[in-house]
């Protein structure tokens, strides 16, 4: 498995229950395309996390590199539902950072 990880804030006057609606509605349209295998999203709780860290952390998993090619390629299309449904949940956020991890070890004969 990769793990493509985002961590982000809210911006400024973002309704919450909106942005809770929102990034659903585009991950598991990206889900039942088999797009991604899954996902999950989760907030920081009672502050507690390093500075440099952001409010909302979220997992995309996926198979292998090409599945998250293949999920970035369709986001990237600009065009149709998908598009909209990325662009609804993508303005809401900010200072966004990415990361892209893999389940370790991961050869074969791990114990």
């Amino acid at each position: 498995m990769d793990i493509y990880h985002i961590w982000f804030d809210l911006k400024p006057g973002t309704d919450e229950r909106a942005f809770a609606k929102a990034l659903p509605a585009f991950l598991d349209h990206m889900k039942s395309e088999g797009r991604i295998e899954s996902w999950r999203m989760m907030r920081c709780k009672l502050g507690l996390r390093p500075d440099d860290v952001r409010e909302f952390h979220i997992m995309i998993e996926t198979r292998d590199l090409a599945q998250l090619d293949t999920a970035f390629r369709a986001a990237a299309a600009r065009s149709g539902e998908l598009d909209t449904l990325h662009f609804d949940a993508n303005a809401m956020v900010t200072n966004i950072k990415f990361g892209l991890f893999r389940d370790w070890p991961d050869w074969d004969g791990a114990a």
